[in-house]
């Protein structure tokens, strides 16, 4: 069989899971499409490992060790989708945005510019933001 057949095929499988990535909102369909990347390495890996004829057949072992990270990497990230589901009610990739950790110079008020304190906040503006820190530390926990 020529080369040109699988390396083809695993072009459009890897582009089809890159559209997929870059225009899915949903993160499923987005972890559904990394693995559709993944298997387009595997599909190169094991066509390159029969053209090359080789006699340790190294791309069949990196593809068993790439479907074993594919494996722990599905569970994971399905695990943290749901967990962001059960918090937010949605798996929008969009909405999720609101996760982001935010600076300590976004809690500073805008005004607060002139003053002797070297790093540019008051105390009570570091108070509020530690607070505010232990407080997403006991939400995630």
């Amino acid at each position: 069989m020529h080369l040109a057949y699988p390396a083809v095929l695993a072009a459009l499988l890897f582009c089809t899971g890159l559209y997929g990535v870059l225009a899915r909102r949903n993160a499923i369909l987005v972890l559904m499409s990394v693995e559709l990347m993944l298997n387009a390495v595997n599909l190169n890996l094991v066509a390159f490992d029969v053209w090359l004829r080789d006699t340790l057949h190294s791309g069949q072992a990196l593809t068993l060790f790439t479907i074993a990270i594919a494996a722990a990497e599905i569970g994971i990230g399905l695990a943290i989708v749901l967990a962001v589901y059960r918090n937010r009610g949605t798996s929008d990739i969009d909405r999720l945005r609101d996760t982001a950790e935010t600076d300590e110079a976004e809690t500073v008020p805008a005004g607060d510019d002139e003053g002797d304190d070297p790093t540019g906040t008051a105390p009570e503006d570091q108070a509020t933001a530690a607070a505010g820190k232990a407080k997403k530390a006991e939400a995630t926990a």
